[in-house]
């Protein structure tokens, strides 16, 4: 019994030893398990991270390049848009650019004539104020007087020192210009009728005081162009057109003076404009052959100056 005893007290003893050692042995798998979960877990964390920060890279990577491309993209428009402009500049110049080259080769054919130019002009402008003064001579005679004592004037100016070529061409022109002008516009004015001493009218300033005799009085003009040239004294009881073929006046009928009263009311802003029914000093179609003539006079000695100044460029230089 007691050796029975005693092999169970070892039995236990031995059994409480491989129980503590056991625990022993289980804490310690536990605490490598935890510390394997932990080390394992921090691998994961580590991977994650250095994952991220690929990921983060890679999308500023492409981010820098969306903001590349973008900003290339916004310039090409920006090109296209420039491009486009000067396109339309260009087509804009273009016109421009011809009539400068025009202007250049009618410029070099000009300065190409300039010796023969200066030789002819100063017989050329005496030649032009010769024609004005037989023009105005030969013309319905309203203002004559003014007429010609502006031909006066060119001719006193043509023999000026003074004045250059391109100045004395300029005068004349202007006078010619003038002579245009009275074929398109509508005139009234006031002045002095004289008889002569062949019995028949003229306007003041066409005939001599000898002529003239006491024998005035005033009426007032009324100029239709070169169409129609009248008089109608301020009562009204009297009035005349002036007859370019007969080179006289001749008298009008109580309902022609009417229309002439209303032609210097029109004329003088003083009348709606309306049609008149008046005779004509001189056909229509004769009317039309003397303005073209001026016109034509105007326009070939125009082409003149071009050269002339020219010369004139050319001279101070």
């Amino acid at each position: 019994m007691a050796m029975y005893r005693g092999y169970r007290v070892g039995t236990a003893g031995a059994v409480s030893a491989l129980t503590r050692s056991a625990s022993a042995v289980g804490v310690f798998a536990v605490g490598l398990t935890l510390a394997t979960s932990a080390l394992a877990q921090s691998e994961l964390e580590q991977e994650a991270l250095a994952a991220q920060q690929a990921q983060a890279e890679l999308q500023a990577k492409i981010d820098a390049a969306d903001e590349s491309v973008r900003e290339r993209i916004e310039q090409l428009r920006q090109a296209e848009q420039t491009s486009r402009r000067l396109t339309t500049y260009n087509d804009a110049l273009a016109p421009q650019v011809e009539e400068l080259e025009t202007t250049l080769a009618e410029r070099e054919a000009g300065v190409s004539t300039l010796t023969e130019t200066r030789e002819a002009l100063p017989g050329l402008l005496a030649d032009m104020t010769e024609r004005l003064g037989r023009w105005v001579e030969q013309d319905i005679p309203f203002l004559k007087e003014e007429r010609l004592s502006r031909v006066a004037a060119l001719e006193s100016q043509l023999s000026s020192a003074r004045l250059s070529n391109s100045e004395k061409l300029e005068h004349v022109l202007g006078a010619w210009r003038v002579e245009l002008g009275y074929g398109r516009e509508l005139d009234a004015w006031r002045g002095t009728l004289a008889k002569t001493s062949s019995g028949t009218e003229a306007s003041s300033g066409e005939v001599s005081d000898a002529e003239q005799a006491g024998a005035t009085r005033e009426v007032d003009y009324l100029r239709l162009g070169r169409v129609g040239w009248y008089y109608l004294t301020p009562d009204g009881q009297q009035g005349a057109v002036w007859k370019a073929a007969e080179q006289q006046w001749q008298p009008l009928s109580a309902e022609q003076r009417d229309e002439v009263a209303k032609g210097l009311s029109i004329v003088r802003d003083q009348r709606a404009p309306e049609l008149l029914n008046l005779p004509l000093s001189q056909p229509r179609q004769a009317q039309s052959q003397v303005q073209s003539q001026v016109q034509s006079q105007v326009q070939s000695q125009s082409q003149v100056q071009p050269q002339q100044e020219a010369q004139s460029e050319e001279s101070h230089s």
